[in-house]
């Protein structure tokens, strides 16, 4: 489900993969492997993400929901 928001993510701000990359500093193929869930970024490299797009990483890792759900318990 990570590699799915973040494509949608990235779609909807209008960014490419290759701006993406350019901007996380790593290479394409690495970054569309993240889109492809064929691996996954670091946590800084997470948080990188999650700043360029303007979103949590909650929401990258679709906790949102959960923590929608749960909010009185915390």
């Amino acid at each position: 489900m990570f590699g799915k928001r973040l494509n949608e993510t990235r779609k909807s701000k209008g960014f490419t993969a290759q701006y993406m990359a350019e901007h996380i500093s790593v290479t394409l193929r690495t970054y569309r492997n993240y889109e492809s869930e064929h691996s996954y970024p670091s946590f800084n490299t997470l948080i990188k993400i999650a700043d360029l797009l303007d979103v949590s990483t909650d929401y990258l890792l679709c906790r949102d929901e959960f923590l929608a759900k749960h909010v009185d318990e915390y």
